[in-house]
């Protein structure tokens, strides 16, 4: 803010430095007086405004709230984060205005300001982009509760149907955006990822309202996205290597970790499907051995039979080719 930068200043360089009428101005003066309580006066004396009292460099202010400097940067690194998670640009379009202030309240001298957009940097692995104009509509129709009508491709059958739902809640997960909503087409909770919504539309209806805590019960008590009513436990061992990056992890609010005499880790965890269980566990290779259940430990055996086969079948063709 000119005013807090430079102490004083005079009305005709406030409307040269805004490029506003006069009569704006004078509105804007009074709006920031009037409705955000900012304690701007007229100095007789110095014939131009200023801070009264000795707010000058200690807090800045955004309607309702006020902010230190520090707070401001912290405000600015969130904001570096959620353009990491957002649906193609959404959030931060609509964050924009909030950000171009926090700019202005620090200065356009604060190069620790201007640095710290450059300095924080987001890594989105694996990131599923979400149609922003999809993202936009259900998160009204979650505030609005409002059912929604979905054109939702499901991966695994590799089809597409048409659902109504009654959003309940949204859920960011691994780099993308799911939502968790009763479907009224099959009678229960369901998770969609936003991903796989091929078109959505507002319904007039008002959607049927779950309690959260009933959500949370049933969408999650399991491992990951994959929800369901019948849980089950696996218990993982993970060698002493992996274990020093392993028990720093959580795989699951309710896990249960042990260290063992060897150094190694043992891992107790619920969950209702073992899709994407069985995947993260593929990801440790040989150090980590699933003890419990032995369903569980087959499928990821024969996982790693298969891949092993694919290698196989590789290098026998390669020596086949005398490469």
């Amino acid at each position: 803010m000119l005013i807090r930068n430079r102490g004083c200043v005079d009305f005709d360089v406030l409307q040269a430095e805004l490029e506003v009428s006069r009569a704006t101005l004078m509105r804007d003066l009074q709006y920031l007086r009037e409705r955000l309580d900012a304690p701007i006066v007229f100095d007789r004396a110095e014939k131009g405004y200023r801070f009264g009292g000795s707010t000058r460099g200690r807090a800045h202010e955004l309607p309702g709230l006020w902010f230190s400097d520090k707070e401001i940067h912290a405000l600015l690194t969130m904001h570096q984060l959620i353009q990491g998670l957002e649906a193609e640009g959404v959030l931060g379009r609509h964050l924009q205005p909030l950000l171009d202030k926090l700019h202005g309240m620090l200065g356009s001298n604060d190069v620790a300001a201007r640095e710290l957009m450059q300095r924080v940097n987001i890594v989105a692995a694996a990131r599923r982009p979400v149609n922003a104009r999809f993202f936009e509509l259900i998160g009204s129709a979650l505030l609005e509760r409002r059912r929604v009508q979905l054109l939702y491709f499901t991966r695994g059958r590799g089809s597409e149907s048409r659902r109504e739902v009654s959003p309940q809640r949204l859920t960011h997960y691994r780099n993308t955006w799911y939502l968790d909503a009763w479907c009224h087409r099959s009678e229960g909770l369901r998770r969609f990822a936003l991903d796989a919504v091929r078109d959505a539309s507002v319904l007039p209806q008002t959607a049927k309202e779950v309690a959260l805590a009933t959500v949370k019960a049933e969408l999650d008590g399991g491992y990951g996205v994959f929800a369901g009513r019948r849980l089950k436990w696996a218990v993982l061992r993970f060698s002493a290597e992996a274990a020093q990056w392993v028990a720093t992890e959580q795989w699951h609010p309710q896990q249960q970790t042990r260290w063992l005499a060897d150094g190694s880790l043992q891992l107790r965890l619920p969950y209702a499907d073992s899709t994407e269980l069985s995947m993260d566990i593929l990801r440790h290779g040989d150090q980590v051995r699933v003890l419990a259940p032995k369903d569980l430990a087959a499928q990821v055996a024969e996982r790693l039979r298969s891949a092993a086969q694919q290698y196989e079948l590789s290098n026998a063709a390669d020596a086949a080719r005398g490469g």
